[in-house]
């Protein structure tokens, strides 16, 4: 049978609008939860916040409850994207673990420091103390989620531990546990104090403790 493409490229537009809808009803409901919490939110806030109507919000989403699910694993999948990216390029600019470690965390700090979009809070944070609000299967992902983004610096914390013994015993995965509370930390403090920066600069805390763990690196590169 022959497609019609007139009704192909129709199903393509609709279904591209009704993401971009999609889109802009978990924008909202990020920045919603990061200002008010997420007991603090309603479903009106967000129509109100996306000048939407409660038929296009029940197309996308079928309760607060699953939008809270849904957002988490957006804000998660971003999240990741953004780190995977990160790794890549540091692994592609440099061929030893430690150059590619410390690029990745300038490249993070920088991020961290954006003007135009600066940290407001972390959404795991957010949901962890909000726990009683959210379904065991929401409580579960934001724990793999974590755990994920902490192996992925194990492995490159590994691979620099092979390379250059540490003057301090210690194991990648204590160092991938602290680096992820530092920036936890930070960014529960930056919100607290409404202090924009802090967070980079307890990654770059961070950075000098590894230069003194690994002192031979630190003297390669100064060499």
């Amino acid at each position: 049978m022959i497609p019609n493409y007139k009704l192909v490229g129709m199903e393509i537009e609709m279904a591209s609008k009704a993401e971009a809808t999609r889109e802009r009803l978990l924008a909202a409901a990020k920045k919603l939860v990061m200002s008010k919490g997420f007991a603090g939110m309603s479903i009106d806030d967000v129509l109100k916040e996306t000048d939407l109507t409660k038929g296009a919000f029940f197309h996308h989403f079928k309760s607060k409850g699953d939008l809270a699910e849904q957002l988490m694993r957006w804000y998660a999948e971003s999240d990741m994207k953004m780190f995977r990216t990160f790794m890549a390029k540091a692994e592609a600019a440099h061929d030893d673990p430690m150059d590619q470690l410390m690029q990745f965390l300038t490249d993070f700090e920088a991020y961290l420091c954006d003007p135009d979009n600066p940290p407001r809070g972390c959404m795991y944070a957010l949901y962890t103390y909000e726990d009683d609000h959210f379904e065991n299967n929401v409580k579960g992902f934001v724990a793999d989620t974590l755990q994920t983004w902490t192996a992925m610096y194990i492995r490159k914390f590994q691979e620099v531990i092979e390379l250059y013994p540490p003057v301090r015993p210690v194991t990648a995965k204590k160092l991938a546990e602290m680096f992820v509370a530092v920036i936890e930390g930070g960014l529960i403090l930056e919100r607290a104090y409404k202090n924009p920066g802090m967070t980079a600069r307890q990654s770059e805390q961070f950075r000098d403790y590894l230069g003194l763990l690994f002192a031979t690196a630190a003297t390669r590169t100064a060499a």
